[in-house]
């Protein structure tokens, strides 16, 4: 890696936990392919959340026997103003 270029990035992480509150929009995992999107979540490399709520995971066998972790957004409740 001459002169800095090309460098691996060092950003690859699950960036919320399960639990946490997120907002719409923000990065749950970034460049982990072991995770997949569930309810509430889109993105392939990156994950990222459609709504604001809580982080869970689950983890679900597929057909050919390989189990999957997937992530999940529980919404919240948005509160009237009166």
């Amino acid at each position: 890696m001459i002169g800095g270029f090309s460098t691996p990035k060092k950003d690859k992480a699950l960036k919320s936990s399960g639990g946490k509150l997120v907002k719409t929009g923000e990065i749950l995992i970034r460049g982990i392919d072991s995770y997949k999107a569930g309810v509430n979540v889109r993105g392939l490399g990156t994950l990222f959340a459609l709504c604001p709520g809580k982080v869970y995971f689950t983890r679900k066998k597929t057909s050919h026997g390989k189990v999957r972790t997937f992530v999940n957004i529980t919404p919240v409740a948005k509160k009237i103003k009166k």
